[in-house]
């Protein structure tokens, strides 16, 4: 067994076992530090598709600790493209144990920026062996930035205000969001919208040629049926919920569901729209921290509306700044106490895809005269595998602030469940985010694992078309 595996293990029973232990009944008021620290890579090292030659805009790991109900709460949002595995356990760890919580009270999340850092301690461990370390991203770098997190964390306790209300704001963003999957006649994925309808090379050879082999063409070689086909499946509304201390605004958190590359590939470090857009939210506020977290998005990106091209990247953030603008404008606040709060966790055990075999996966990585990218693809799919192999499961969390529920999922997960959760409490408040342990690819919904597609191919997926019934379980338990 992996030593990182046989550690993670050991956490999660204790983080277990820590929250068991504080299920009495929460004392005191309620307050919130608020934390951010620089998460930028180096010029030159690895980044999701090429090595960093440019720092458009920085980027950031953010969040919030709530305390007074129970053990603290920790919620973090990290301007990357994925945190897997043993890296997803490192952040955790480190935040929960600089602020005196157990692990299962933490949730980390990414924005799934595509000019950004990868971080899997689990793979990391796998690929050094074989001569391939620190190809997938740098991780002195990736160490220090959880370190100073957690140490943001825990210094923001003293800092933390009380908090008195919530605030709860909604509004439509406006032609940025549309379904990836423009199904055929046949039921069947006949168009990939993905996150731009014009495509850059190299990029576009790439996807084109799995395309091929699955049935269906990229929507560069179908641009005006990809224009004219309608936005589809998505979750229109951005929510944002801040915290006050009687009339004064503390923080505010926001959920919006969608890709967020305008354009990307070539090592050009941003923050993205979504990034963009708080920041200019943050400035038409007098620096009150935005903490922005993607929602199931994994079926939803902006193809429909976006070319490609810097000056859409600008029209795409004032869309979304203008989404958070009028989701200020709506909210109205309630008190909010601590015995409106409330955390829950659901531990759930995801179907491994089938075609997904430990040995074969093993011979990729340890094969010298395959390509570098399939031997470190192979140790992404690899480590997860093991984890389910020994039983890790993933933990899906709720935050309960009196009516109004934060669900936080793992993967690149499709908006239907999104959807579906809020149907589940129509009367309520239901935000999510999503692209929490990235250990599991994207996530579909048990019918697209047979309509074909990008999202749902044996490069993309790491897990069977049971997983909707795995975790809409876990979704409901959650919201009872």
């Amino acid at each position: 067994m992996l030593r990182a595996v046989s550690f993670l293990v050991l956490g999660l029973a204790m983080s277990m076992s820590n929250s068991s232990a504080d299920d009495g009944a929460p004392s005191g008021s309620l307050r919130v530090g608020v934390f951010q620290v620089d998460a930028t890579p180096p010029l030159g090292t690895p980044v999701a598709y090429a090595p960093v030659r440019k720092i458009e805009d920085p980027l950031t790991a953010r969040g919030v600790v709530l305390l007074g109900a129970g053990q603290p709460i920790v919620l973090c949002a990290v301007d990357w493209i994925g945190i897997a595995n043993g890296g997803h356990d490192a952040w955790r760890e480190s935040l929960a144990q600089a602020v005196g919580t157990s692990v299962d009270r933490v949730a980390v999340h990414v924005l799934h920026q595509h000019d950004a850092v990868r971080c899997d301690f689990t793979a990391e461990e796998l690929l050094a062996p074989h001569g391939l370390a620190g190809k997938r991203f740098d991780v002195p770098f990736v160490r220090k930035t959880i370190a100073n997190a957690a140490q943001a964390a825990k210094a923001s306790l003293e800092k933390a205000q009380p908090v008195t209300h919530l605030g709860v704001g909604q509004a439509r963003v406006d032609k940025v969001a549309s379904n990836r999957r423009i199904l055929g006649p046949n039921g069947r994925v006949a168009i990939a919208r993905s996150s731009s309808y014009r495509i850059p090379e190299p990029i576009l050879s790439r996807l084109n040629e799995e395309a091929k082999r699955q049935g269906y063409e990229l929507s560069a070689s179908r641009v005006d049926e990809a224009l004219a086909a309608p936005e589809g499946v998505i979750d229109p509304l951005l929510k944002m919920l801040t915290f006050f201390n009687g009339d004064r605004p503390l923080v505010s958190l926001s959920y919006y569901a969608t890709h967020p590359q305008s354009y990307f590939g070539k090592g050009d470090v941003t923050s993205e729209f979504v990034g963009l857009a708080r920041a200019e939210h943050e400035q038409a506020h007098n620096g009150l921290r935005l903490v922005h977290f993607n929602g199931a998005s994994g079926n939803v990106a902006a193809g429909k509306y976006n070319d490609g091209t810097p000056e859409m990247r600008e029209t795409l953030t004032k869309r979304m700044a203008d989404g958070m603008k009028r989701a200020w404008d709506t909210t109205q606040k309630a008190p909010l106490t601590v015995a409106d709060c409330e955390w829950r966790v659901q531990p759930v055990r995801l179907p491994v895809a089938p075609h997904l075999d430990a040995d074969m996966l093993r011979a990729t990585l340890e094969n010298k005269q395959a390509p570098e990218s399939e031997r470190l693809t192979a140790a992404g799919k690899l480590a997860f595998v093991l984890r389910r192999k020994h039983d890790v499961p993933i933990e899906l969390s709720c935050l309960k602030l009196g009516s109004v529920y934060i669900l936080h999922m793992p993967g690149e997960l499709f908006v239907e469940y999104q959807l579906a959760a809020q149907q589940m409490r129509s009367n309520d408040t239901i935000c999510m985010a999503a692209y929490g342990d990235y250990g599991t690819g994207y996530i579909g919904t048990e019918i697209a694992y047979s309509q074909g597609g990008y999202e749902t191919q044996p490069s993309s997926s790491n897990t069977a078309p049971q997983v909707e019934r795995v975790l809409m379980d876990g979704i409901r338990a959650l919201l009872k």
